[in-house]
């Protein structure tokens, strides 16, 4: 049985990132986490994040040399801007940490891939913050396909759209192409091609896209992306991204902010959901004999209540990276899952601007 007897020691890397304070809950409410240490560089951003979130907090540092001197630290949760992501998650692995990286881990692909041979030089665990993977809806979406429900797959459509760039602070450096490397493709849209590749069981081989940047606020991403996808197997897709929603509300924890739409459809049948936020329904149409006692079927998930990032999924998420942290099998999401996202984000990127499809090497 696995010991959740709190013991370890972990440190949260970054507090300006918008999800910092989200993964400081996680390591809070995580039992097997018995102390944490902080970093960022500034002084009053650490002070406030104790003063608001201080449990299990036994040290803070303004420099990052020092946390990565402490020798009892196992891993790090690291949330920093994109730009300045690659040298902070290699210094860590360096020191001898393992990393659960926020995503996309680099600007581009080749960023991603100097982080990963970090990592594999030193024997150590890179994590990628793809959490959807964690999500029953989305789990059990996979393991139908993995029984054969839809067949041979078909085609897959993915939407999703969010609250536009007025709600979210254009100032931000998320809307800095030079910061950000990219806009809604490479901050939200990688989530959603991760759970295509990851509920498909199949890769993305060629892109034909088009990303524009449609907000009147002075931002250098952009705002809206389609993609026209390719898949190993010979499927075809389609994803669309966009901060277009007028009517959604603000706020990075608005849990309506979001339209959400994944389709599976094979030859035997369809897996498919919608949804505002995290996905809690699933139904399924199928063919396959395994289901034919009731073809047409619907599956309701109710999360269990947690203040981690992503609830108990988000828990068992982060779980997980500590198992294989100790030498425990995998992590749910790592520096390949990364990468294979990295370039299909880059390969759009140079489709919009060639106007060429582009095939994924």
């Amino acid at each position: 049985m696995y010991d959740t007897t709190p013991k370890l020691h972990a440190a949260l890397l970054g507090l300006e990132h918008p999800h910092s304070l989200a993964h400081m809950r996680t390591l809070q409410v995580l039992p097997e986490v018995a102390s944490i240490s902080l970093w960022d560089e500034n002084q009053s951003t650490l002070d406030a994040a104790v003063e608001a979130q201080g449990d299990k907090v036994v040290a803070t540092y303004t420099d990052l040399a020092g946390v990565l001197a402490d020798d009892s630290i196992l891993f790090a949760i690291a949330a920093v801007r994109n730009d300045l992501g690659p040298e902070i998650f290699s210094r860590s692995l360096k020191a001898g940490k393992h990393v659960m990286a926020e995503k996309p881990i680099g600007r581009r692909a080749t960023d991603t891939q100097k982080v990963i041979d970090v990592a594999n030089a030193h024997g150590l665990q890179l994590g990628v913050c793809y959490q959807n993977r964690g999500n029953p809806v989305v789990r059990e979406a996979r393991r139908l396909v993995q029984r054969g429900a839809v067949g041979d797959l078909m085609s897959i459509e993915c939407r999703m759209l969010t609250t536009q760039v007025r709600f979210r602070d254009p100032r931000h450096w998320l809307f800095d192409n030079k910061m950000a490397g990219g806009g809604i493709l490479s901050w939200l849209g990688c989530h959603y091609i991760d759970l295509i590749r990851y509920v498909s069981c199949d890769e993305i081989v060629s892109v034909s896209a088009e990303v524009a940047t449609r907000s009147p606020h002075a931002i250098t991403v952009e705002d809206v992306a389609a993609l026209s996808l390719r898949f190993r197997s010979g499927a075809v897709g389609s994803f669309h991204a966009g901060y277009t929603l007028a009517l959604s509300g603000s706020g990075y924890d608005n849990k309506t902010g979001y339209d959400i739409y994944v389709g599976i459809n094979g030859s035997a049948g369809r897996i498919y959901w919608s949804s505002a936020g995290a996905a809690t329904s699933l139904s399924l149409e199928s063919t396959h004999p395994d289901f034919n006692d009731a073809p047409w079927r619907s599956s309701e998930f109710r999360p269990a209540p947690s203040p981690a990032y992503g609830g108990v999924a988000g828990e068992n998420f982060i779980r997980r990276f500590i198992r294989a942290a100790q030498g425990y099998g995998e992590p749910m999401a790592g520096g390949a899952d990364a990468l294979a996202v990295a370039r299909v984000v880059d390969a759009a990127y140079e489709s919009s601007r060639t106007g060429r499809r582009v095939d994924i090497v």
